[in-house]
């Protein structure tokens, strides 16, 4: 995990333009008209200008409602989330600088980086860069060393693309599923998903709601983080669904269309899932993506598949359910090497028979149903895996997850901590209606969902500290002058038994210190436990083997 991260915040902080023509690229805006905001502070959790709005709700997340012409819609969303922006932004380049201190070795990648995104303004809507241009006037001056702002803002659109495009690196296990008809309580369509995006506890602090009610289009929503205009979760007020899950993708030698600037296409201009497809099926991506598309006016959803080379959909036949880990189903892909590859050895067709098991168990889902199976900890047949396995539909690092009745329009939104917060429901019949206006209310609090009893255990708490604690042995491992009691060692494993982890992290370390033997009953304890994935294990495996040698 730390080093899919370090790749990705490397990709982030490094990526610098492109040719001499990229650099130079600024859209055209003459054609916008443009009322520069001046934002009306009334405290320190709420900004208004005009109709444009940002507030925080009592669980802690932020609500922006804006409208206006994609430039319009760019300086609204900027000069209200300004100070939630710029620290974002700086959530992520500081990060580089910690793992990466060397200012050589940056200026290396930097050089090697900076054709890679050289073409991507080529593969993003004209109006969509307005509205980029007019968000990033509001970015910060630090880093313009590394992109001019324009140009920083949209390839930072392709951080979710590039962070799971680095081989073997994955670092997003999101799951989904949609159920309708005998599958859920009334009949309706129901979507619920896990958003497994991990950069660190702080980059999850600041979740964003978006009401966007844009001048051509459909009004829609969409969870996310203070300076994105693409969706990763969202729906809008015809009932069109959009959730991504990353597929195994090769690392691509260019960037296209960042995969969230096509699902807020299908957003803002799809009706139903034919709709969505052709959009999908036009844009030119630049890594495997599943986009799982439920629709009001279909009563059905399907998962769209896309790759830079390869496009399929996936419909079910006979059957009222359809579920969505991080492999693809489509005939499209059934002879795709890799994405047979990621089945046998990654942990998404666990989450998938996971899926499958509870919604056995609970049949007729409800809101208040999908949202227990989105927060569900155990392993199959309920066996206890450890607290943050991957291979759990929880993995206590989700930025949020989100739950949809797209035809009644309404939305429940997690709050934190990852998905155990209370969730709170939005109406979007309500929200992009003179109701809003007139009340100045987001949420429908009186359809909450209740936080999960989990939060107030012990066994909770025990997992936070844990953390803390691996953070340490960690550290332990990779430097020389850090060493820890045989008893912090035992404590850590004891916050969470069931984890693997927890026993190859103590196995290395003693590895290190070359104490064998105490690393044989580790290494040996840790493949006694649910291991993640195929390369997870044969690690565990390697290192045994090397610290039986070291005995002989």
């Amino acid at each position: 995990m730390k080093k899919a991260l370090l790749y990705f915040l490397l990709i982030l902080n490094l990526t610098a333009c492109g040719t001499s023509k990229s650099v130079r690229h600024v859209p055209d805006i003459k054609q916008y008209s443009l009322e520069i905001p001046e934002v009306n502070k009334i405290n320190d959790s709420t900004f208004s200008f005009s109709q444009n709005y940002l507030t925080k709700n009592k669980q802690q997340l932020w609500e922006l409602y804006i409208k206006g012409n994609p430039l319009q819609l760019g300086y609204n969303n900027g000069a209200l989330t300004q100070d939630l922006m710029q620290k974002q932004e700086e959530i992520f380049f500081s990060k580089v600088e910690g793992f990466v201190p060397s200012k050589f070795k940056q200026k290396l990648l930097r050089g090697f980086l900076k054709w890679y995104n050289r073409k991507m303004y080529l593969n993003v809507r004209d109006d969509y860069q307005a509205e980029l241009y007019g968000l990033s006037q509001y970015s910060s001056d630090k880093y313009d060393f590394i992109a001019p702002k324009f140009l920083r803002s949209m390839y930072l659109h392709g951080a979710h693309d590039i962070g799971h495009a680095m081989q073997d690196l994955m670092m997003v296990g999101c799951s989904s599923l949609a159920v309708w008809n005998e599958n859920s309580e009334d009949g309706d369509l129901l979507i619920g998903r896990n958003f497994d995006f991990y950069v660190g506890d702080e980059f999850a602090k600041n979740k964003l709601i978006e009401f966007v009610e844009p001048e051509n289009g459909i009004p829609y929503m969409s969870v996310s983080w203070p300076g994105m205009i693409g969706v990763v979760s969202g729906m809008n007020k015809e009932g069109i669904t959009v959730t991504i899950n990353a597929g195994k993708s090769k690392i691509p030698l260019t960037a296209k269309t960042p995969i969230s600037l096509v699902t807020r296409e299908i957003l803002q201009y799809a009706r139903n899932i034919d709709e969505a497809i052709a959009i999908a099926k036009k844009r030119r991506v630049f890594v495997s993506e599943s986009i799982l598309v439920g629709s009001a006016n279909d009563k059905n959803a399907v998962i769209i598949e896309v790759s830079p080379d390869n496009f399929g959909v996936y419909k079910v036949e006979n059957s009222n359910k359809i579920f969505c880990t991080n492999h693809f189903q489509s005939e499209a892909y059934k002879d795709d090497k890799r994405n047979q590859k990621h089945i046998v050895e990654s942990h998404s067709e666990y989450r998938y028979e996971k899926l499958q098991e509870l919604l056995q168990e609970n049949q007729k889902l409800n809101p208040e149903k999908m949202a227990s199976i989105l927060r569900d900890k155990s392993g199959l047949k309920g066996e206890k895996i450890g607290y943050g396995n991957e291979k759990a539909l929880n993995q206590l690092l989700a930025h949020h997850a989100v739950i949809f009745s797209p035809e009644k329009k309404l939305v429940w939104v997690s709050s934190n901590p990852y998905q155990l917060g209370e969730f709170v429901c939005y109406d979007l019949n309500e929200i992009f209606s003179d109701k809003r206006l007139q009340n100045g209310k987001f949420a429908k609090s009186e359809l909450n969902i209740a936080k999960d009893p989990f939060i107030d255990s012990q066994e909770f708490e025990n997992y936070e500290i844990y953390k803390l604690m691996q953070s340490e042995i960690i550290s332990a491992i990779e430097k020389d002058d850090v060493l820890l009691s045989e008893d912090f060692t035992k404590e850590y494993q004891s916050l969470n038994p069931d984890f693997w982890l927890g026993y190859y992290l103590a196995g290395k370390y003693y590895f290190k210190q070359k104490e064998y033997s105490k690393a044989k009953v580790e290494f040996e304890m840790a493949l006694t436990k649910e291991i993640t994935t195929v390369p997870d294990k044969e690690n565990v495996e390697k290192y045994l083997k090397k610290t039986l040698k070291k005995l002989n």
